[in-house]
């Protein structure tokens, strides 16, 4: 089993949840299965979320997920797409961030 480092780089992430697809058989999802994971990811992180807002009503009986989980199910989520379609993660954000011409108020 591949065991992840302590404070792994984000190419070691990549490298680590690519590992984890072949071990646990998820390699043969397809690239619209991971998306569409992630979309259903992200909506039990916003419901967990929800859940801990003040204010917004909740269906006291619908399950509610841990944050944390939810987190890391979509940080593995993103590092599969990424990896399927042959992004370096760092890179990317490092080319993203480059992009000066974007002002935000």
């Amino acid at each position: 089993m591949t065991n992840l480092s302590s404070n792994p780089t984000l190419p070691e992430l990549q490298k680590f949840i690519s590992q984890l697809e072949l071990e646990r058989g998820w390699d043969k999802d397809t690239l619209l299965q991971k998306c569409l994971m992630l979309g259903e990811e992200v909506g039990e992180l916003f419901r967990a979320v929800r859940k801990v807002s003040v204010g917004l009503p909740t269906d006291p009986k619908s399950p509610i997920a841990d944050p944390a989980e939810e987190l890391a199910d979509i940080l593995m989520l993103l590092c599969f797409i990424a990896n399927r379609m042959g992004i370096d993660l760092e890179d990317a954000l490092r080319m993203k961030e480059e992009n000066k011409s974007r002002h935000w108020s």
